[in-house]
């Protein structure tokens, strides 16, 4: 039987990893679901993810693929997942992909949420599931400020230092010579707040994320909430192309992968 490729949609609450990739000695997601593959199929197979999600941020839908020689069916690969995962992963659905999709390498764009609780007090049960910023901000300035950064732009100012980075671009390099997000310009097709009751949410889509990109973004619209930063200077911030001109990275918690569109 010829390998097949399976596509599968994951739903994780990021809180007790340390983010997507597999690291020696630590609880992944990426590391729990090739031990359980393993379990079940006997391949070792490290599952691709349409990108890292860093120590602490939650996915509502993150894309993973593997290619298997195994005959059984998606479903029950689905069901028997479910039943050998911790319960802060769950497979929200498998399914058979045509050859050469590739959860990265095949992504469009992404869509991130990233949750302010606004009130005096978090609920215990939302602790680890929002970054609390109980101090008075500018909501308009900090509108005003997402606004600004929605279109084509060099990311550079707001991207971390990535020591993965250079392997990547050249894996990627390797399927597709011609791929437009090889650099650090991204588009960014919205950016913007929306307040819901005690919470201030920021949503934000676009053709990929640079490391730490979206936190740092947050960062930065938080300092013009607070007065610090002027709208107007996101511009000159995107100009500079140098990180130290951006804002500091807003902590993992309150940061959660939407959508994946292929």
């Amino acid at each position: 039987m010829p390998s097949r490729t399976l596509k599968l949609t994951l739903a994780y609450d990021g809180s007790p990893f340390h983010g997507w990739q597999v690291q020696p000695g630590r609880a992944t997601i990426q590391g729990l679901l090739a031990e359980v593959i393993e379990g079940l199929t006997g391949e070792r197979v490290l599952p691709q993810g349409s990108g890292r999600t860093d120590a602490g941020v939650h996915a509502l839908a993150q894309v993973a693929t593997f290619q298997t020689m195994s005959e059984i069916p998606a479903a029950n690969i689905k069901t028997v997942l479910n039943d050998r995962l911790p319960p802060a992963i769950r497979v929200l659905s498998i399914e058979e992909a045509p050859e050469g999709f590739h959860a990265r390498h095949s992504a469009r764009g992404k869509r991130y949420h990233y949750r302010l609780w606004r009130g005096e007090v978090v609920p215990p049960f939302l602790a680890c599931y929002v970054t609390h910023h109980p101090y008075p901000l500018n909501e308009d300035l900090m509108q005003q400020a997402a606004a600004l950064v929605t279109g084509e732009h060099d990311f550079t100012s707001f991207a971390a230092a990535d020591p993965d980075r250079t392997q990547r671009l050249a894996e990627a390099a390797l399927d597709n010579p011609e791929d437009p997000l090889r650099g650090n310009t991204r588009t960014i097709h919205e950016s913007r707040f929306e307040r819901h009751g005690d919470e201030l949410l920021y949503i934000v889509r676009g053709n990929g994320f640079l490391h730490h990109m979206v936190r740092n973004l947050v960062g930065t619209f938080l300092l013009a909430g607070k007065g610090t930063v002027a709208p107007a200077e996101i511009p000159q911030m995107l100009a500079a192309c140098d990180r130290r001109m951006a804002g500091p990275t807003a902590p993992p918690e309150g940061l959660y992968l939407v959508e994946v569109e292929y």
